[in-house]
């Protein structure tokens, strides 16, 4: 088996690698220079190959985090100030569309000129 498809068949084993192409960060070229010069054991594909579960577990605590640092008091505020003034915008529109009345189109009257 030639290093090309020794190397081929590493990237199948290590999907994660496509992402690290996709985002710009590395080239397949990059890819292969080091894996001929480091082959497939070596610590330098410690932070390409990191499993998807490690990943998600930083996802999800880096979530976890977030919701941590909320503060309820300030969005209960921030609601209640845009339902306010969604109330206000509403209140604005019913008054414009009652307070106009509409009158219907009276013909105006055909004067004749000349005896036509």
């Amino acid at each position: 088996m030639s290093k090309k498809d020794e190397f081929k068949e590493f990237a199948k084993n290590n999907p994660n690698l496509a992402s690290f192409v996709e985002n710009g960060q590395m080239t397949w070229q990059k890819f292969y220079e080091l894996y001929d010069i480091y082959d497939r054991d070596a610590t330098v594909w410690n932070k390409y190959t990191k499993t998807s579960s490690e990943s998600t577990g930083s996802s999800i605590g880096k979530i976890n985090d977030l919701i941590k640092n909320v503060n309820m008091d300030t969005i209960k505020e921030h609601i209640s100030t845009a339902q306010k003034a969604l109330d206000f915008v509403q209140e604005l529109t019913s008054k414009t569309s009652t307070s106009t009345p509409k009158t219907g189109v009276s013909p105006r009257p055909l004067n004749k000129f000349f005896e036509d």
